[in-house]
This record gives C-alpha cells, structure tokens and sequence, in this order.
C-alpha cells in the first residue's frame, strides 16, 4: 500500500491525484490511500471528471481542512495547516506499517509556514515528524539523478555546510540508496563548488579543502566515488552515462541540470529517513489550480518510484 498526501487543497494536488488514480490498474488503485479532504476532493472532482468516487473507488483517510473547500489558487494559512496534518497522518500511517511509501503533492511553503509550522518544506517536515537529525533529498530522472549535500539554506550557508564530513554523508546515503534500486556498484561524481574547481587556489580553496578530503574517505571505504569534478561538465557526462550518480553540493547546482533535462519526470526522493517518500518535482500552480488542466505526468512518474520502493527491489 502506498499513501498519496494531497499537499496544498488550493493547489494542483487533488486534480493531480484524482487523475493519476484513475488511470491506474484496478489492483494498483486497490493498494493506495490518499491522506486529504474528502469535500476537498469532491470539489476538485467536479474540474477533473475522472469518474471516481473518492472514498468509494479509492481509499481515503479523511483529513478535515475548516471552510473546506478553499478558494483554488490562493495562498491560506489554513491550507497550510491542511498539508501539514495530512502529511502527520501519512507518517503515523508509515510508522505503523500502514503504508509502504508515501507521495507527496505539492505544498506552499510560504502557507505552511503562515500556519505556524516552520519547515523549509516537506523534507524538513518529514525529518522532524520521524524524529531524523537530517535527510537528504534526491532528483532522480532516467538518464540523471543527483543528491544535494544542502537544499534550502543560502549560497552562503550552503558553502559552509559543505564540510568534509557532511559530504562523505551524503555520497554514503547516495550509493547506499542506488545499491538498494539494483545498482551493484553506483559510480558517483562529485561535484565542484567554485568556478573549475578553485583552479588550483584561484578562485577559491574549498573544493580542496572540504570536498576533495571526503572523496578520498569514501574511495577508502570502497565507494565508487570521483571528484571534485567541475559542476559545468559533471552533469553533462552524468547524462551521457559517466556516472549513475552526481552530489550537488548546494539547490540550484543540482535542480537546474535535472529541471533542463527532465522537467515533467523527475522525481523527488527524500533519503535517510525510517520510511520512504517520493513527491513530484513541481510547485502548487495556483495559476491554473482548479481549472482541471494539470498535468499529472510527475505525479505518475513519483507514484512508479515509491511501488519499486515499496515492495522492496534491490533489498
């Protein structure tokens, strides 16, 4: 069983859902849960005109959202404590053995945090809710996948975070995670964080300091790890079938290759926690929320994610 959090109710989730769970196999709808608001989904039934009955053709662990349904498009504190305590009742579910994996529609951060829950986002959120002192996230797309070393900081904080230390972390959670999808042995580049790799002290010292030393551990523990390598030929050759994996050391080195080569299909994977989540790789849209126009493609491609890690391949 996998469970589908609708994310934002004033969002593209519950349009997003409905569609991907109709176009699933009867024995696939059979073994998945969406954790959301029932009048919610309802109401975004009436744009979508999937034909489901949710609740009757779909399993629905109902989350009460207040004034449901919310106005589409609009960013509300209550649909920020909505996503929230969808999220909490995945999780539970998770920990209880419920579900096998949980996916995630899109949320407003500026929303949640409105509510008073003060995350950098569902990776944060997650973190916090299972009790984990860090987890990484993962953009995984056929031909390019890359974990980050840091996500939702600034540049400036992101460069201090690259320590050797955290990034031996991250290559370790990294090949760990590919090992468990079938790769025997994943090769993993690591990327660069100054222009050409500091050129020799150039233009920075970091990447000798802080990545070099942590590739060096990694090699002595048997990891197929290279680098630093330059962050501007590193996802080129990744792409090209170089390495299986790239470390990113900070958000835009690492979303901008894989948004330019996979935009709709990339997947977003949270790494490091004691259960599994997947989430599509795209925002709330509130432009066009409601309008029963979005595209679900993403939604499919994290839902296919979570039921290879769900039954466990590769353990």
């Amino acid at each position: 069983m996998i469970g589908i959090t609708m994310g934002d109710p004033a969002g593209v989730g519950p349009e997003i859902i409905l569609r991907a769970v109709a176009a699933m196999s009867p024995q696939d709808r059979a073994k998945t849960r969406i954790f959301g608001c029932q009048r919610t989904l309802q109401t975004a039934e009436d744009a979508v005109q999937s034909g489901l009955v949710p609740g009757r053709d779909v399993s629905v662990t109902d989350v009460p959202v207040d004034g449901a349904p919310l106005p589409w498009g609009q960013e509300d504190a209550r649909a920020g404590d909505a996503a929230f305590r969808f999220m909490r009742a995945a999780v539970d579910a998770a920990l209880d053995g419920q579900i096998g994996c949980i996916v995630t529609a899109p949320l407003n951060k500026a929303a949640l945090n409105a509510a008073g829950h003060h995350y950098d986002g569902h990776t944060g959120m997650l973190a916090h809710l299972t009790g984990t002192p860090k987890a990484w996230m993962i953009l995984a797309s056929e031909r390019l996948k890359v974990i980050h070393n840091s996500t939702h900081v600034s540049l400036r904080d992101a460069i201090d975070r690259a320590t050797p230390d955290s990034i031996l972390q991250t290559i370790r959670t990294g090949n760990d995670h590919l090992k468990r999808l079938g790769y025997d042995a994943p090769r993993i580049a690591v990327a660069g964080i100054n222009p050409h790799c500091g050129e020799g002290g150039l233009f920075g010292t970091e990447d000798d300091t802080q990545i070099a030393p942590a590739v060096h551990a990694a090699q002595a523990e048997g990891i197929d790890a290279h680098g630093p390598i330059p962050a501007d030929t590193v996802f080129h050759r990744a792409y090209n079938g170089a390495f299986d994996l790239v470390v990113a050391q900070y958000h835009d080195q690492g979303h901008i290759p894989v948004k330019l080569v996979a935009f709709d299909t990339a997947v977003n994977v949270s790494l490091g926690l004691p259960i599994d989540r997947t989430s599509v790789d795209h925002g709330t849209a509130f432009d066009i929320a409601g309008k029963g126009i979005a595209s679900h493609e993403n939604l499919e491609k994290a839902i296919a994610y979570a039921r290879k890690l769900a039954t466990g391949r590769g353990h």
